[in-house]
């Protein structure tokens, strides 16, 4: 069996003013359509999420869904992630990003802007908070 070759690539770090806009952008997503339609009840028996808010971890921004279990504890589980890739001369880009049961992250679409990205959460099913 052959051996996999492996390459590292490097990827310029965004700017502190990117992260911001990019943050903000994913912002506007999450208050105007994904909070609207996941997190519904948010009852001390309740079993959907009870917020969902996005956080930058280096190159990676999570979308993360805090849940409440049967004891009452609070958890989060991030359900979809961005991770920049490349940059162009047009624009930045990212691959979209789906966790799997096993933990591993799993890549759903290489290399697209942040709009398409953005759409990309809102419509597909892979990656809605699970409820």
């Amino acid at each position: 069996m052959a051996k996999r070759e492996r390459r590292w690539v490097w990827v310029r770090q965004l700017a502190p003013e990117q992260k911001a806009a990019i943050a903000a952008a994913c912002e506007r997503v999450i208050a105007d359509s994904l909070k609207p339609r996941f997190v519904l009840d948010v009852s001390p028996d309740s079993s959907g999420p009870l917020a969902i808010f996005g956080k930058w971890r280096g190159r990676k921004y999570s979308f993360v869904a805090r849940y409440r279990d049967d004891s009452g504890a609070e958890f989060d589980a991030a359900f979809a992630r961005l991770d920049h890739v490349e940059e162009s001369l047009a624009e930045v880009r990212f691959d979209v990003m789906w966790p799997r049961h096993t933990g591993q992250w799993w890549r759903l679409h290489s290399s697209v802007t942040l709009e398409e990205a953005l759409r990309l959460i809102e419509t597909e099913p892979l990656l809605r908070p699970p409820l």
